[in-house]
Parts: C-alpha cells; structure tokens; sequence
C-alpha cells in the first residue's frame, strides 16, 4: 500500500513518523502546492494533508485513492462531498491539542497583560542598571483574581480554558454563538452582556455560519476599554481590519491572535500596520503545536490508517 503525506513539514521533526513506514509504503513531500497534489499522489491508497487542499477533480483522477487522512480536526481542505459520491473515506483527528491550545492561550494572555516582554527588554537595555529605584512600574498591569473571563466557544479547549481561569479566580462566564448550553458551572450570557461586562475574552469557537467575522469594529466597541481579547481558534472570527482600527482607537486595551484568515499573513497585513504595535501580541498559528500534540495526531493519523486496513 502506497501511502503519501503532502505536507509532512507542518508536524515537523517528531519521533513517531516512522509509525507510518509500518503501514506501508511512505513519501513524505514537505510541502505541496495544490497544482502538484495530482501527480504526488498517482497510485496512492492513502493520502495524508494537514493544510493541502485535496479537490473533486484531483479525486476523480485518483482511481487508486481509498482514505484521506486530515492530519488536523477542521476538514475544510478536503471535498467531502466528492469523496462520498467516490467512495473515499476521509478521516480526521480530534482532541489531540486541547492542553497546548489551552496552554498557549494562558500563555499569550499572561505576556499581554503583564507586558512581559517589554519588561524583559528594559532590564536588558541596561535602563534598570542606571534606575535608582529597585523597580521599574512603566507598564501597570491588573490581577486576574475576581474579574471576568469570557469563553466564546464552550468546546473542549474552551472548558479547559475555563479551569485555568477558574484556578486563577476569575469568574468564568461563556456566550455560545449557535445558542447550545452546556451543563457547566459558569453562566451563560447574551452577546451583549458577554461583550460589555468581560475583563477577558478568549475565542475557541469554530468558524461556521455563527461566528463568520462575529467580533467586527461595532461588536469590539461594546467591549470595556480595559478589556483583552484573545483569539487561537480561527482567524475569520475576528474582523482583522476593525481589530486594528479598533486598537488604534483605544477602545479595548490590547489583544493576543495565533490564527489569521490568510496565513501565513502577508507582509502588508493591518496586524503589522498598528499605530501603537505594543498593544497587539502575535504568534504564528502555533498555539496547537506543542511537541506532545503533534505526536498524539500523528499516532491517531496512524490509528486511522490501521482502522482503515483492518476494515473498521
């Protein structure tokens, strides 16, 4: 059995690879543009793409093609309704980032609020050798204890988001765009109240119908000036030229982002363009990639494609 994996570059360099060489024949291509898919996956029964598009087209002139593995959970880059009209199964992988999503998001919540970069930078610079001084109070920053940390998005990373907030004591509220509740310990609010009354708003929501440019220049506008968003879910949740816009004008505090609508962003991207750049934090979509994630989606890529064999 020929097995292709078009973008293997995307999980980097992990020690269970070598799972798949035991279920057959592997190419790994560290990455894949879409006019190349085609001709790297002739005869091949298993196809393997992280972010590779995998089209109605390149499908049907695939007669050998049986499984897509989706090295991610979002399923997006890969026809589905074309796959079932042909037969293929297509396979993806859940629930294997929601500590390192949920880590991540602290993480970038913690350096936004509590400046820590600019403070590592002044102790460096050699300011604080010539302060007389012992500390140095440029940038205030307010404690998480008893304020209010809004979930948009009460999935799995999202409940996990909200026991480390918890055990930071904030009080935990959460708005569900497609209106599910959850048997949970926190309350749930309107949009409104949830945009109003928030000290934090951190988004785990997928992007769907519900949450399609959700946080626009008016939404963020209802939001305290002191406030601080957060976004590691998807990037078209947020609207990124009013975010900017929205930051320009001080009306929130600062924001953290790890996904954008195009990624990796363009050079000329509004998130480069800020007027005030300290007050937005960006990292480059990794916030599901820490070492273990990556080797728990690779060992559930290979389950998959033992499942398949098997007949499962």
């Amino acid at each position: 059995m020929k097995i292709v994996f078009l973008d293997a570059r995307t999980l980097g360099d992990i020690p269970n690879l070598v799972k798949l060489s035991e279920l057959g024949e592997v190419v790994f291509y560290p990455d894949t543009q879409l006019d190349e898919v085609a001709s790297r996956i002739e005869g091949a029964e298993v196809v393997i793409t992280n972010k590779v598009k995998v089209v109605r087209q390149t499908m049907e002139n695939s007669p050998s093609l049986k499984l897509i593995c989706v090295a991610a959970t979002g399923t997006n880059n890969v026809d589905l309704a074309a796959a079932k009209e042909l037969g293929i199964q297509v396979k993806n992988v859940k629930g294997y980032s929601t500590d390192s999503v949920a880590q991540e998001t602290m993480a970038l919540l913690l350096a936004l609020l509590n400046s820590t970069a600019y403070y590592d930078a002044y102790v460096k610079s050699g300011e604080y050798s010539k302060e007389r001084m012992f500390t140095h109070l440029g940038r205030p920053y307010w404690e998480l204890r008893g304020k209010r940390f809004g979930i948009l998005g009460l999935g799995e990373i999202g409940r996990q988001v909200a026991q480390i907030a918890a055990a930071f004591g904030c009080e935990v509220v959460y708005y569900s765009a497609s209106g599910q509740t959850y048997d949970v310990p926190y309350a749930s609010l309107s949009l409104e109240e949830f945009l109003a009354t928030c000290d934090v708003l951190s988004v785990h929501a997928p992007l769907n119908e519900h949450t399609d440019n959700l946080l626009t220049y008016e939404r963020i506008a209802q939001m305290k000036p002191t406030a601080l968003l957060l976004n590691t879910s998807r990037g078209g949740i947020v609207n990124e030229v009013d975010l900017v816009r929205a930051l320009d004008d001080n009306l929130i505090a600062g924001a953290a982002i790890d996904v954008f609508t195009q990624e990796p962003i363009p050079a000329s991207h509004p998130y480069l363009q800020l007027k005030n750049p300290e007050k937005l934090l960006l990292a480059p979509h990794i916030a599901w990639s820490s070492i273990e994630a990556r080797i728990r989606l690779m060992d559930k890529v290979a389950d998959n494609i033992q499942r398949y064999l098997e007949g499962k």
